[in-house]
């Protein structure tokens, strides 16, 4: 299969490399038919996080399950699905709250190192029962992409920033995050959300959707908007040292501050005396991904929801390297690339999938050619 991978800041490139197996009994192999570039791959890219040995890259995949074990119970073969990013053990009391992040294992990321990227053919999927979730309908593509990471982020982040009917929100970061943030805050009732960002193009994208556009750093700005009082909550969707400072000073005293924002690994001097006199509540969490799901797909499936326009651009897998360079420009126009595996719309093509399952269980090419000629399958051909 092809898989797109990093070996160096800046290098990324598709390689190819072995199926996966199954992985154990309660796991499923997805073929992958959109992989979204998350802001979070970008910090591999830019050689934020430090690794020693090529990273298969990818956190988000909607796809066709085309192998499930014996022990799952919720999807199989044929399934149109999508991943959460985050993975947990599923079994343990942190997972029974449906929240990855709660995981006593410890959470795990896709595409991180230690299981296999989204941006690839194929997925291996453990706890499949845990980690995803047949795609209802009414749901589309990109709004089940969404589902895996940012719109579930940008939920989770709004609902721990006590967000009260009437009040005023701050969001910085105006990425998929961001957006997806925004729109949840004017769900649980902000009346106003201040929209920060330094790229023009995304200022003039959260206008449209009616917030008020405010260049970074803003603190001084929203303090003179709210005539010295500070946002009641602010959502920090960069999570950067001076994005943090400027919620810190944007948030008014007793408000809260929650960050979804991935931090730069560098060491924050938390302004501890600030917050204790402010009474300032600061949140920082990954987003509980499968939790959210009940929440946001009834809010998708009947318009009060509206993500779209955040996928702004889609390219084979095959030019996925093109997709990283332009995302790394994080030009106005440009919000979230899609990479699209195969070319072909697998989405209801399960005699394709059940030819991929007949070769997977074959042992060897002269036992698929045997089988071939029993049943008229192109054994080999499927194997190119």
């Amino acid at each position: 299969m092809r898989a797109v991978v990093i070996d160096g800041a800046g290098s990324v490139r598709v390689n190819t490399q072995p199926d996966p197996a199954l992985p154990g009994p309660d796991g499923v192999v997805v073929a992958v038919t959109a992989a979204g570039i998350c802001g979070s791959d970008l910090h591999f890219y830019e050689g934020e996080y430090p690794f020693t040995e090529p990273v298969a890259l990818g956190h988000e995949a909607v796809g066709t399950i085309v192998e499930a074990g014996p022990q799952v119970r919720t999807v199989g073969v044929g399934d149109l699905v999508m991943v959460s990013s985050v993975a947990g053990c599923g079994v343990c009391p942190g997972c029974e709250t449906h929240d990855p992040v709660m995981c006593f294992s410890g959470p795990m990321i896709f595409g991180a190192g230690v299981l296999g990227g989204a941006q690839a053919d194929l997925l291996a999927v453990p706890a499949a029962d845990f980690q995803v979730l047949k795609i209802p309908e009414g749901i589309t593509t990109e709004q089940a992409l969404l589902l895996t990471d940012n719109l579930a982020t940008g939920w989770a982040a709004a609902q721990r920033a006590d967000i009260s009917f009437g009040s005023a929100v701050a969001v910085i970061g105006l990425g998929a995050v961001g957006l997806c943030a925004l729109r949840s805050a004017f769900i649980h009732g902000a009346a106003t959300v201040f929209a920060v960002d330094r790229v023009k193009g995304r200022l003039q994208r959260a206008a449209t959707w009616g917030a008020t556009p405010i260049p970074s750093p803003a603190a001084e700005t929203i303090l003179a908007a709210t005539r010295g009082r500070g946002a009641d909550s602010v959502i920090d969707a960069v999570g950067t040292d001076a994005s943090m400072s400027d919620a810190l000073n944007a948030v008014r005293p007793g408000g809260t501050v929650s960050v979804v924002g991935v931090h730069d690994l560098q060491p924050f001097p938390l302004p501890a005396l600030t917050c204790l006199l402010r009474s300032i509540t600061l949140r920082m969490t990954m987003a509980p991904v499968q939790r959210t799901w009940p929440e946001l797909i009834p809010l998708l499936q009947s318009g009060r929801l509206d993500v779209d326009g955040i996928f702004t651009t889609t390219l084979p897998l095959d030019e996925a390297a093109k997709g990283y360079a332009t995302a790394r420009a994080r030009s106005g126009e440009e919000l979230r690339f899609c990479l699209r595996p195969d070319s072909r719309d697998v989405l209801g093509a399960h005699e394709t999938v059940d030819l991929y399952v007949h070769v997977r269980r074959c042992q060897s090419v002269a036992d698929l050619q045997l089988e071939g000629a029993a049943d008229g399958v192109d054994g080999p051909s499927m194997l190119n």
